[in-house]
């Protein structure tokens, strides 16, 4: 299959209210916080993962479009079609890929991991917040039985922080994949509206994508890239999105 161009996404995702994306307890002391966030080993700063941010993006589509889920992957369940010809029809599929021993054909978004904005970094540090770049919330569950209070702490990067550049590429291979992409940023604007890592029906997760560049670069011209525009925020974006796709249309006509 060849590829005939790619078109990047790039900018910040701005967190909303405290965000919490579990990592390893293993490494903190007795003592420590109930419900870590996974951070980067060498540097100690919270991060979000692709795999987090696209998994997102894949349920809230599968669910938008009404599709089910039933093939098991790790502890989740994913939407995965049967046959070949159900898959060339199904854009949930197409975009964020099925398991190889299904079909051998290529996924079409990759999301990279996101690091914690250096500027903002440092403007958690100087907050001092409980933890170095993070804040605890503490949460009291009441067991239904004993009337008991449990509290737990859970540890979430606060409200403010700016994680970037974010960066979505999205390979173009056919005529179909272009159409496709209102889908990408229709699972954008669903993950907007909902809640990114946990604890999101307790008021955690809530992000915002800004500062978005988007730039095509065909396949016989690599190393000219096209810049599509500039969007100050996704809302903006999904505005000029049918002026947009055209633009693509247009470089691939």
């Amino acid at each position: 299959m060849r590829l005939y161009g790619r078109l990047v996404i790039q900018g910040n995702i701005l967190v909303k209210t405290g965000l919490h994306i579990g990592g390893s307890g293993g490494a903190f002391a007795i003592g420590g916080v109930d419900n870590p966030v996974i951070v980067n080993q060498v540097t100690g700063q919270p991060y979000i993962p692709g795999s987090s941010l696209r998994g997102k993006m894949r349920s809230l589509t599968e669910k938008y479009l009404g599709r089910t889920t039933g093939q098991r992957i790790s502890q989740s369940q994913i939407h995965a079609c049967k046959t070949e010809a159900e898959y060339l029809e199904c854009p949930i599929c197409n975009i964020f890929g099925i398991t190889a021993e299904d079909f051998n054909w290529p996924t079409r978004l990759l999301v990279r991991d996101v690091a914690l904005d250096p500027d903002s970094a440092m403007t958690i540090r100087e907050a001092k917040t409980a933890l170095p770049y993070t804040e605890i919330k503490t949460e009291v569950a009441i067991d239904r039985v004993t009337s008991q209070a449990n509290p737990r702490d859970v540890e979430r990067v606060p409200a403010g922080a700016v994680f970037g550049p974010m960066e979505l590429v999205y390979n173009i291979y056919c005529e179909q994949d272009v159409t496709w992409l209102s889908v990408v940023l229709d699972a954008m604007q669903l993950l907007e509206d909902d809640y990114l890592g946990g604890h999101g029906s307790r008021g955690s997760g809530k992000i915002a994508f800004q500062d978005l560049q988007l730039t095509l670069k065909r396949a016989d011209q690599y190393r000219q890239p096209i810049d599509l525009g500039h969007f100050s925020t996704l809302e903006d974006l999904s505005t000029a999105a049918e002026e947009t796709l055209a633009k693509v249309w247009a470089e691939f006509a």
